[in-house]
């Protein structure tokens, strides 16, 4: 199937050198007169169509879309592959994607627009908009700014809490940012950098509260709608059968391609969940590169003031060195996180990007301020080495900075990462001991345990075999295997996630179970399964209920 699918013919370009206005998704510009406008803007058109055909085959990735923007026109919107392995609909630059955490800077902006208009301040205490916000230190709560929200550097560990909405949960966005006061911090607040989605739900929270809209309604009416967004929706809980749609596709058991099912993150929206097109996140870059101005006139999302302040470093990230020497080019004199936006330099160039990760989708957006230019790469596969592929060609083609093989590059990378993991289990295999069985039969571990922030999990027995259910998520039902003496590890049915953990119990010296933790077996694991996180106690034990 996969092999049909590069033999697909690519989509047409759309509005190459064209201006980009309001008008633009409108204008006509067939595909010979896009082509032949294009080679003074984008040098070598077919060898860059080509290198994503490239790209597309030794990433396994389905489908790609490209859009380039240079100083308020659209030098590329494009398409490459298909939305879905094994059917012929193509992606043209109106397929919508999930852009997943690139949503993070329309929350930011967001925020600044109610900033502009005096309803709050970004140095504003979130309990002075959300008085019910609690985090698990009672400091962090009554010093927490609106900004903190945005900036990564609250002392929350590396996705901490996630769980709590991936995959997809039952709770509801208020629910979620309530349990953050039993979420544990692992750092000091604003010590350090460590990546976390929560607070964008409670920053979506924040927006709603100080504009009386739903976050949905403000997003619509305040950028979709003037930027002419007409492919965009809020998430995936908006599509509709027959719409333009990319599908996600992941490795099941790191192995086998396959489509996966659309999830939502309807409880944490500020932090992803906006699907889109290359062709109207080509308006989205403009309006970002002149400063909020949109359109012919001067209309504006939000002052330049306020854009400079989401652009300016909040929290320093530490510069680290590249897996492998042919990446050396893309490491950063400078490094960081302002609201909503990572800040770096490639090649002396000031870039403000993002990247998005979604189940079974992937992207970035990348802007060069100083050089008015924009590149937006979206996928439908897990797989960033592409869309770092792919922006930096088209970097290197627009800047004139050099012709490096990022395919190649990127492809020892990966080729690392997997040599990694598949050495890590190699030790795991190594230190198991097959002749250390359980402690207890298998119904002494079934029941319900309760971790604070996260709620109840139940071990249930199913045909002989444990099994595992996570109360608010039910996709993360599973298989306990047993491991070695009490650690089994949680096999989930929808092989996809690539998520499957480890979970030890402790017990007592009466052998009672005392205790459950969990930890993801794969390095390759997204952070986003935060399992180690969590302290399931049996609910008998002390006699509560998770709420």
């Amino acid at each position: 199937m996969l092999r049909k699918s590069l033999s697909v013919a690519l989509c047409s370009v759309l509005l190459i050198g064209a201006p980009l206005s309001l008008s633009a998704q409108s204008s006509a510009v067939t595909p010979v007169a896009a082509e032949q406008g294009s080679a003074a803007i984008l040098p070598d058109l077919a060898a860059f169509d080509a290198f994503i055909e490239q790209t597309r085959k030794q990433f396994d990735v389905p489908g790609v879309a490209v859009a380039i923007v240079k100083d308020g026109r659209i030098v590329l919107a494009k398409g490459y592959g298909v939305r879905e392995l094994g059917k012929p609909d193509a992606v043209n630059a109106q397929t919508q994607f999930a852009i997943a955490s690139n949503t993070k800077a329309f929350t930011a902006a967001a925020l600044a627009m109610l900033a502009d208009e005096g309803k709050l301040s970004f140095d504003d205490r979130v309990i002075d908009h959300l008085p019910w916000f609690r985090m698990s230190d009672p400091y962090v709560t009554r010093e927490m700014r609106i900004k903190d929200l945005l900036s990564h550097r609250s002392g929350l560990s590396l996705g901490a809490g996630d769980l709590l909405y991936w995959p997809t949960t039952t709770y509801t966005t208020q629910e979620v940012a309530q349990r953050l006061k039993d979420v544990p911090l692992s750092g000091g607040f604003r010590e350090r950098y460590a990546y976390d989605n929560i607070l964008f739900g409670v920053a979506g929270l924040v927006v709603e509260q100080v504009s009386g809209q739903s976050f949905k309604s403000f997003l619509e009416q305040r950028f979709f709608k003037p930027l002419e967004m007409n492919s965009t929706v809020f998430n995936s809980d908006d599509l509709r059968p027959g719409m333009n749609t990319a599908v996600g596709h992941a490795k099941s058991d790191w192995t086998r391609l396959e489509p996966v099912k659309v999830m939502s993150w309807h409880n944490v929206s500020g932090a992803g969940g906006i699907y889109s097109s290359v062709l109207d996140l080509s308006q989205w870059m403009v309006a970002q590169l002149r400063k909020g101005q949109y359109g012919s006139g001067d209309q504006r999302l939000f002052s330049a003031k306020q854009q400079q302040a989401m652009w300016s470093m909040l929290t320093p990230i530490n510069v680290g060195t590249p897996s492998v020497p042919e990446l050396l080019p893309t490491k950063p004199n400078f490094l960081g996180y302002g609201m909503g936006w990572q800040l770096s330099d490639y090649r002396g160039q000031r870039m403000v990007w993002h990247t998005g990760g979604w189940p079974g989708q992937v992207s970035r957006v990348t802007l060069v301020p100083d050089q008015d230019l924009g590149i937006v790469v979206l996928t439908n596969a897990e797989v960033g080495a592409a869309f770092n592929a792919v922006t930096y060609r088209a970097l290197d083609l627009m800047l004139g900075t050099g012709s490096t093989d990022w395919n190649a590059a990127y492809g020892k990378a990966v080729a690392k990462a997997q040599a990694n993991a598949d050495e890590s289990w190699a030790k795991h295999v190594a230190k198991r001991n097959v002749k250390l069985k359980p402690s207890l039969p298998l119904s002494r571990y079934e029941g319900t345990y309760a971790d604070p922030w996260y709620g109840d999990v139940r071990l249930f027995r199913d045909k002989g075999k444990l099994r595992i259910q996570f109360s608010k998520t039910p996709d993360l039902l599973g298989t306990l295997e047993p491991w070695q003496g009490d650690t089994f590890i949680a096999r989930w049915d929808q092989r996809w996630l690539n998520g499957d953990a480890f979970l030890t119990f402790n017990l007592d010296a009466d052998g009672q179970i005392t205790l459950a933790t969990m930890a993801a077996v794969s390095p390759l694991t997204d952070f986003s399964f935060d399992f180690q996180d969590l302290r399931l106690k049996p609910v008998a034990a002390d006699n509560a209920t998770a709420k």
